[in-house]
């Protein structure tokens, strides 16, 4: 977390900048994924809600579904930003640990090795969310207010993004844990999620794309 401790969502997006664009290595770009992820779930709740009248209405549990996920999402989005920020800190405390001795040194790798952990398990959690941001959007689209449609199109390319950008910070700390295997593992997760994504963010931009409302989706509302 920043310096003043104030999480990420506490800050104007005019002082987030600031800090972002400052020469501090936090936030970086782990926490600039889990925000453009968390707007990207922001807009699917905003979609839901433009379409949430007239003809739509035989769409409302999708309706219903994608505002209430695309508030959770965001909300939990914003937590992985402040999450990132306190684990690559944590990193950075532990690469400046002294070893001018044995002892000292063995006990730099242990807490690096800890460390590298923590900061590739969060980025993993920012690409699981916005695989989730991406099937939301994908249900809705087609079954949303066609004039909000665009803004479809922009939440499917941002939680894309993030999520490439999350599986990159990934990939970079992985070296660092020590673990040849469970690297080689984590990184076929990391793959696997990615083309998920990938293949309902393509699918979910097509649908849009045609500008018809389609079927529906099957989901009965809560009650």
């Amino acid at each position: 977390m920043d310096a003043d401790n104030r999480a990420f969502r506490e800050l104007s997006l005019a002082e987030f900048m600031d800090r972002l664009a400052s020469a501090e290595p936090v936030p970086g770009g782990g926490s600039a994924s889990a925000i453009a992820g968390s707007l990207a779930a922001s807009l699917v709740a905003m979609v839901a809600q433009l379409s949430r009248r007239g003809p739509l209405a035989q769409h409302a549990a999708v309706h219903e579904l994608a505002e209430s996920s695309g508030r959770r999402l965001a909300a939990r989005l914003l937590e992985i930003a402040d999450e990132d920020a306190s684990a690559y800190g944590t990193f950075a405390a532990a690469l400046k640990l002294p070893r001018a001795t044995q002892e000292e040194s063995e006990a730099r790798a242990a807490a690096k090795k800890a460390a590298a952990w923590v900061a590739t398990e969060v980025p993993i959690r920012c690409l699981e969310a916005c695989l989730e941001v991406e099937k939301t959007a994908e249900l809705l689209a087609g079954r949303c207010n066609l004039n909000a449609s665009s803004d479809l199109t922009v939440a499917s390319l941002l939680a894309e993004a993030a999520a490439k950008g999350a599986a990159a910070n990934v990939r970079v700390n992985l070296p660092s844990v020590g673990d040849q295997r469970w690297a080689d593992e984590t990184d076929r997760r990391v793959a696997d999620l990615l083309e998920q994504l990938t293949e309902i963010a393509t699918s979910c931009r097509a649908i849009v794309a045609t500008g018809r409302i389609r079927e529906p989706a099957g989901l009965v509302a809560a009650p």
